[in-house]
C-alpha cells in the first residue's frame, strides 16, 4: 500500500510540474497532452514491464539455475540460511539459483514476497560460508526494502520527465528558430534539440539514479548487519571481495550485486566504494 501510494503521489507531482514548465513554454494543451500521454506510457510503462519480467531475464541472462535444496549439501546449506534470513526480514521465502561466473551475487523480481536471490558459482568458490551468508543477508536486505520496486519507480519517472521535457525544449527552440509560420510539423532544430537535450537529461537522470543507488547500497548493508547481529561477517565479505575481480552483472541488474567497486568520485558509479561500505559498517551503533 505504501509503494502504490508513493508511485501515485509521484506520478501526480511529475504531471504537476511538467505542467507548470510546459505553461511557462507556452506550449499548447493538445500537444502537451499527446506528449505527456506517450511519456508515460514509453517511460513509466517501460519501466514496469521490465521489472515485471526481471526474474525470467535475469534467469535467462545469467544461465541461473533454481534450486531446492536437494542437489547436494551446498545447495540445502544455501536453502536453509535464505529462510533463515527471509524470516528475519519477514518476507516470503525467495527463490534461491547459482549462476556460472565470477564472483557476485544479485536480487531481483517486482515484488518483495516473489523475489529471486542468486549467487554465482565464483562467489560460492572463493568465500566461507559466514562470508556468503552476509551477501545472502545483503540480498534479502535489497529485497525486504522493496528497492527494486523503488528504483523502478524512480528510473520510470526520470525517464517519462526526460521523454517529455527533451521534446518540450526541442520545439520551444524550433518555434524561435523557425520565421515560417505555415510550416507543418517539426523542423531541423526541433530534431537536432531533442537529441541533444535527451542525451543532456539523460545523464543527468542516471546521476540522480546511481545517486540513489549508493544510498540503497548503505542500507542493504546496514539491514545485513542488523540480521546477522553485528556487522563483523559484511565487512568480512566486502573485504574478501576487495580482492577478487567481481563478475559482471547485465545492466539491468548491476545495482542490485554485490561484487561492485564503486567510486563515489564517479556520478555513475551504482555502489560506493568498499572502503566508504566499510567504514559506514564499522560506525554503525551497537546493536542493543
Amino acid at each position: 500500500m505504501k509503494r502504490i501510494f508513493l508511485f501515485l503521489t509521484t506520478n501526480l507531482a511529475l504531471v504537476f510540474v511538467l505542467s507548470v514548465v510546459c505553461w511557462l513554454l507556452r506550449v499548447d494543451s493538445d500537444t502537451y497532452t499527446g506528449l505527456l500521454v506517450v511519456a508515460l506510457v514509453f517511460g513509466m510503462g517501460g519501466a514496469y514491464i521490465s521489472l515485471l519480467l526481471s526474474k525470467p531475464m535475469a534467469k535467462w541472462t545469467t544461465r541461473a539455475r533454481t534450486i531446492d535444496g536437494n542437489e547436494g549439501e551446498t545447495e540445502a546449506w544455501l536453502i536453509r540460511t535464505v529462510e533463515q534470513l527471509a524470516r528475519e526480514a519477514n518476507i516470503r521465502m525467495p527463490e534461491v539459483a547459482i549462476y556460472p561466473g565470477d564472483p557476485n551475487a544479485f536480487a531481483t523480481g517486482a515484488f518483495r514476497n516473489s523475489a529471486l536471490v542468486a549467487v554465482s558459482t565464483g562467489l560460492l568458490g572463493s568465500m566461507n560460508r559466514a562470508e556468503i551468508r552476509a551477501v545472502l543477508a545483503h540480498e534479502v536486505g535489497h529485497v525486504a526494502n522493496g528497492d527494486m520496486v523503488t528504483m523502478t519507480l524512480l528510473q520510470g519517472v526520470l525517464n517519462a520527465a526526460v521523454f517529455l521535457l527533451a521534446r518540450v525544449i526541442g520545439m520551444v527552440v524550433d518555434g524561435a528558430l523557425s520565421s515560417d509560420n505555415r510550416r507543418r510539423g517539426p523542423g531541423i532544430g526541433y530534431h537536432l534539440t531533442r537529441i541533444v537535450m535527451q542525451m543532456v537529461l539523460g545523464i543527468l537522470a542516471s546521476m540522480v539514479v546511481m545517486a540513489y543507488s549508493r544510498r540503497r547500497e548503505y542500507a542493504a548493508d546496514a539491514i545485513a548487519a542488523h540480521y546477522l547481529g553485528s556487522p563483523t561477517d559484511m565487512i568480512a565479505a566486502l573485504q574478501r571481495l576487495g580482492g577478487l575481480v567481481p563478475g559482471q552483472l547485465p545492466d539491468s541488474m548491476k545495482a542490485f550485486g554485490i561484487g561492485s567497486r564503486g567510486n563515489l568520485a564517479t556520478l555513475l558509479s551504482s555502489h560506493p566504494p568498499l572502503e566508504a561500505r566499510i567504514e559506514r559498517l564499522r560506525n554503525l551503533p551497537p546493536a542493543s
